[in-house]
């Protein structure tokens, strides 16, 4: 648990109720702090998983959190920005999608570890995941850019890249699935 690539992980999980609280009140000044917090949980999560290989610290509990911390993550900040209407109308069906291809993910990966078989992330998942976190930020971003960019169209790409992000969820979702239903009887 004290392996620095850990510690990383789980301050990204601490960090989910810091951005629900910033992203509460929706005001510039708490988006721009609830964006700089992604960005470096952003980081954080390249750097720990970089510095366990790099290290060869891999452990069962960073794979076990690691991508906990990253569907809490996402859904915490998904689920604000619905709060804050900056996710609204057909831009939530994206946003849904995202959300329920997690639960489906994980409820999967949990099942099949019961079986002893695991389900790598693909590099297509890794790019889902990409830019699944550029449209989350810059729709944090979006939140406050107005005030100080008002020429920068932050949301609309925020809201592009989402729809981008979703149609890789539901691509990845499917792979997922298909691997997974060779092992269910």
């Amino acid at each position: 648990m004290s392996s620095l690539p850990n510690l990383l992980t789980l301050s990204r999980i601490l960090a989910v109720p810091l951005f629900v609280l910033l992203m509460w009140e929706g005001n510039w000044i708490t988006y721009l702090l609830a964006f700089l917090l992604f960005c470096v949980a952003g980081v954080t999560d390249y750097i720990d998983g970089y510095l366990a290989r790099a290290r060869g610290t891999v452990s069962k509990l960073g794979i076990f959190l690691d991508p906990i911390a990253d569907k809490i993550m996402v859904a915490s900040v998904i689920v604000m920005l619905i709060h804050n209407d900056a996710i609204k109308g057909w831009t939530m069906l994206p946003a849904l999608v995202i959300i329920l291809r997690e639960i489906a993910v994980s409820g999967l990966r949990e099942f099949l570890a019961g079986l002893s078989v695991s389900l790598p992330v693909s590099k297509l998942a890794k790019w889902k995941t990409a830019i699944q976190m550029v449209a989350l930020g810059a729709l944090l971003l979006g939140q406050f850019s107005p005030r100080f960019l008002p020429w920068l169209p932050v949301h609309e790409v925020g809201v592009a890249a989402l729809f981008l992000a979703a149609g890789l969820t539901l691509v990845t979702g499917w792979d997922y699935l298909r691997a997974g239903l060779r092992h269910m009887d």
